[in-house]
C-alpha cells in the first residue's frame, strides 16, 4: 500500500466518523455545558457592570445609583450580544 492509498483510506475513515458524529443526538452533558456557557456569557457582564457601577457610585458624594443602573443595562446588552454570537457560531 502506497502512502497515497493510506492517506486516502485514513481520510475517508475520518470523514465517515465525522458524518456519524454529526448525526448522533446531543447528550445531556453536552446540552448542560452548552447552556451553562450561554448563561455565563450572559450573566458575567451584568454582574461585572453591577460591581463596577456600585464602586463608581461609592466614589460620588451622596446617594447615587446612576452608574450602577447604567452599567447593569450595558451589561444586559453586552451579555445578549455575547450569547447571540456564541449561539450563532454553533449552528
Amino acid at each position: 500500500m502506497t502512502d497515497r492509498d493510506r492517506l486516502l483510506e485514513d481520510t475517508s475513515k475520518d470523514v465517515r466518523r465525522l458524518e456519524k458524529h454529526e448525526q448522533a443526538p446531543a447528550t445531556w452533558v453536552g446540552i448542560a455545558f452548552y447552556g451553562g456557557t450561554v448563561g455565563l456569557l450572559f450573566v458575567v457582564p451584568i454582574v461585572g457592570g453591577a460591581y463596577l457601577g456600585r464602586w463608581l457610585d461609592s466614589l460620588a458624594a451622596g446617594y447615587s445609583v446612576r452608574w450602577t443602573v447604567s452599567l447593569i443595562v450595558l451589561g444586559i446588552a453586552l451579555g445578549a450580544y455575547n450569547a447571540y454570537h456564541f449561539m450563532r457560531g454553533r449552528q
